[in-house]
């Protein structure tokens, strides 16, 4: 991870029925704290624990931009992303 990038993510829960849809500057961190239920909120809340899309920017800004076009999207059309990279929904932190 270089520093001053931004990321775009999608969190899900276990039986793949909520999306949660973030953005951070720092993707690992962010995921872990997520997972350990650190944070209240909707991840906590929802038991959203599984990490299946990202993309990553070079400033948070263009990331903030983007997770404003996908929020403003579809559940259908965040699946399709999803879909393109991890069609079988697997938890991608481990692989960061």
């Amino acid at each position: 991870m270089k520093e001053n990038q931004g990321y775009v993510y999608f969190m899900m829960n276990k039986i793949n029925t909520v999306i949660y849809t973030g953005v951070t500057s720092n993707l690992i961190k962010r995921i872990c704290e997520h997972k350990e239920k650190i944070v209240e909120g909707f991840t906590k809340k929802y038991n959203l624990n599984k990490l299946v899309y990202y993309e990553v920017f070079d400033s948070i800004e263009e990331a903030i931009f983007r997770e404003k076009q996908i929020k403003a999207g579809s559940r259908v059309k965040k699946l399709a992303l999803i879909e393109s990279t991890n069609s079988e929904f697997r938890d991608l932190y481990n692989e960061l």
